[in-house]
């Protein structure tokens, strides 16, 4: 049995295909503004940890469109890898980045999970390459479809995460402060429930100013 070890700053790459309009709206299998979401605790754990990080768009042009400003703004200065090829791994710009990165851990997301996230993963696996596939930043043309895709994808060898998981994996220890504050950002401002307990903790049990407010918190 193999056993991948866990996921650091320091031992991965992180890497996002064709978050792009067209591919947005052909997504069936998620929500697609949680999507959205998901996404962006992505690329901001990467940005935060200073992880290589990989953009890649397909026929920008010609079919569908510029990869999301939201992600963008996070990369600033970093041009997408443009192809015309639906399998990234197929594009020799995209595997010679990922060979000058040198790291043997990917985490894909991709748009769809069927063909842009599966061909370049099966393929990076039979290139001596870890695989992690971020099922929640990736989406599918139909919930089978996308279901179908991550099934053949584990059992070819790729390992399933979502967002959030690989956020707190590269954390691990909240006594990291060189970067605590920007994961409780992340946790407050894309994870819902989770996010609002951080916040009530923060200002009710610890008694903390209200995010965004200088004003003292209250005592009773």
């Amino acid at each position: 049995m193999t056993i991948h070890s866990l996921l650091t700053p320091e031992n991965a790459t992180v890497i996002f295909i064709d978050h792009q309009p067209q591919m947005t709206f052909g997504v069936t299998s998620i929500d697609r503004q949680t999507l959205i979401n998901n996404t962006l605790i992505l690329a901001k754990a990467a940005k935060v940890f200073n992880v290589p990080t990989i953009l890649t768009t397909v026929e920008t042009q010609s079919f569908s469109g510029y990869m999301w400003p939201q992600l963008l703004e996070i990369f600033p200065g970093q041009e997408p890898i443009e192809r015309t090829s639906m399998n990234s791994w197929e594009d020799a710009n995209f595997v010679s980045e990922v060979e000058r990165i040198g790291r043997k851990k990917l985490i894909i997301a991709a748009l769809w999970t069927e063909v842009c996230l599966t061909f370049p993963a099966i393929q990076a696996l039979e290139a001596g390459y870890e695989v992690y596939a971020v099922e929640d930043a990736s989406g599918g043309t139909t919930v089978a479809a996308h279901t179908m895709a991550m099934q053949r994808m584990i059992q070819a060898g790729v390992v399933p995460v979502t967002a959030l998981q690989v956020l707190l994996e590269f954390q691990r220890d909240w006594a990291r402060r060189e970067t605590y504050d920007a994961v409780i950002d992340i946790v407050k401002e894309h994870t819902g429930a989770y996010g609002v307990g951080v916040e009530y903790a923060y200002t009710m049990v610890h008694g903390q100013p209200a995010t965004g407010s200088k004003a003292p918190a209250m005592t009773h």
